[in-house]
């Protein structure tokens, strides 16, 4: 994530986790054990950078997700179906959904016991579910979905507009639109099925599947096969220009909002998609995903650009007086290969996805004909408050400063104490061997230090969580 105006976008919850978070819970009141052995699923995945979010008990491999919605009500219907794995003996379990009204639930295509529990919806199946078996989950639902005004990025989740919708946020949106697992330790696959009315466009992750019309409606279809996390789903319906073709053998789709210029800074600034990827696949290693796109959304509320896996969206201010930005390009789609294939385990190792897509910008600046990777280094070394932390920067700080530009000048660090040669090699590992998984700091810090052959953890120590300027390498 990048936000405007700043310069600040599967690994799998194990049993053992899973049991470890069930435990911190008994201990609170909050999961106890059935006569029989079985267990509810804990109401929180523990990360204390988002209270609420995320469950335990389960693992998700597939959402298909089926809407309807209409601008003129602000109405949305929904009907989810979702695969998961049961990672222990599961009495009951819990999904994360805001707002909307729950009707039917079925478990295995029996009718299960429902309730809402503050911002959840808890799910009891009319048997228990053993673990290690998979079981299908399908809800339907309805109601006006949730904004998210003001949060730590702007306004998020389900946005009405004049002519349509935005769902998108970071950490936040997901829920506010369909019932999931609402933490990027859980991936999994989509099918996503969008119906709005003739005339309006609907937008969403992954490769482009068949249109069709019936009584004024048009459902268009997408599919994310590469596991995603929630958080990078995204759907924005409205009136936007589409272009529709491919690259390196993948589809490429492209939208710009009607409202904004057919040839304006927006437009061409997508029309370099292609070049940047090949450019950034050059350096990181192949590009993750089964297609290739970018949305420019033209609401002055979605002040930042977010890495919506396969298809990034943009806020309007990056192009500000029709000026192309190929760099937030660069960013966001960076962030396809740091945070979105390979994700975070927990969100405060964030710098993990920010740092390295915002030393993707240096990168391209200097590939661009700009300023030198070495020189916007030198440029950020000299005016970085050395007493924020990359690492654990605090749920207040997890979009701040420090994450995006101390993480870069660590990355470029490593460069300079390693040589080209070793830390590329460095980069394109971590993405091969992590590749649709989640990982850590300390995951991140291993690998380098196996790739260079030598220690590095004191060097991490200095550049990323150090209170004073580190050495110059």
């Amino acid at each position: 994530m990048l936000r405007t105006g700043r310069t600040p976008t599967r690994h799998r919850l194990t049993a053992a986790a899973a049991a470890l978070t069930c435990a911190i819970a008994l201990g609170a009141g909050g999961c106890t054990r059935d006569d029989d052995g079985f267990r509810p699923g804990a109401a929180d995945v523990g990360d204390p950078y988002v209270p609420g979010h995320g469950n335990g008990g389960y693992d998700v491999t597939h959402y298909g997700l089926d809407v309807r919605y209409d601008p003129a009500t602000d109405r949305l219907t929904g009907r989810a179906t979702i695969a998961a794995t049961a990672t222990q003996d599961l009495s009951r379990f819990n999904l994360d959904l805001a707002g909307l009204d729950v009707g039917a639930v079925t478990v295995g295509g029996a009718k299960a016991d429902h309730r809402r529990d503050d911002g959840e919806l808890v799910v009891t199946p009319p048997d228990g579910l053993p673990r290690g078996r998979p079981f299908a989950v399908t809800v339907e639902y309805a109601g006006v979905p949730e904004a998210l005004i003001g949060g730590e990025l702007g306004s998020g989740g389900f946005l009405h507009t004049p002519d349509g919708a935005i769902a998108l946020g970071q950490p936040d949106s997901a829920a506010t639109w369909f019932p999931v697992n609402d933490h990027p330790s859980d991936k999994a696959s989509y099918d996503i099925a969008v119906t709005v009315p003739d005339g309006l466009s609907a937008l969403s992750n992954g490769v482009p599947g068949p249109k069709t019309s019936a009584d004024g409606w048009t459902t268009w279809r997408w599919s994310e096969r590469t596991p995603m996390a929630s958080y990078l789903t995204t759907l924005v319906i409205g009136d936007y220009r589409v272009a529709s073709g491919s690259h390196a053998g993948r589809p490429l789709v492209t939208a710009v909002a009607a409202s904004l210029p057919a040839t304006g800074g927006a437009a061409r600034s997508l029309e370099r998609t292609g070049a940047v990827v090949d450019f950034l696949a050059s350096r990181f290693g192949p590009y993750p995903f089964d297609s290739y796109g970018g949305i420019v959304v033209a609401d002055d509320r979605v002040g930042y650009a977010l890495e919506t896996q396969s298809r990034p969206v943009y806020g309007p201010a990056f192009f500000a007086d029709d000026r192309p930005n190929a760099g937030v390009v660069a960013h966001e789609l960076a962030h396809q290969w740091f945070g979105d294939s390979v994700s975070l385990s927990r969100w405060g190792d964030i710098w993990l996805n920010e740092g390295f897509a915002s030393y993707a910008e240096w990168l391209w600046e200097e590939h661009d004909g700009g300023r030198t990777a070495q020189r916007n280094f030198e440029i950020q070394y000299a005016s970085t408050d050395w007493s924020q932390p990359s690492v654990e920067p605090g749920r207040a700080r997890m979009f701040g400063t420090a994450v995006y530009k101390r993480g870069a000048l660590t990355v470029h660090a490593l460069r300079r104490t390693v040589g080209d040669d070793t830390f590329f090699r460095i980069l394109r590992s971590w993405t091969a061997e992590r590749a649709e998984g989640n990982a850590t700091t300390a995951d991140f810090v291993a690998l380098a230090e196996r790739v260079a052959g030598r220690q590095l953890r004191a060097f991490f120590d200095a550049w990323l969580v150090g209170g004073v300027a580190p050495t110059l390498p």
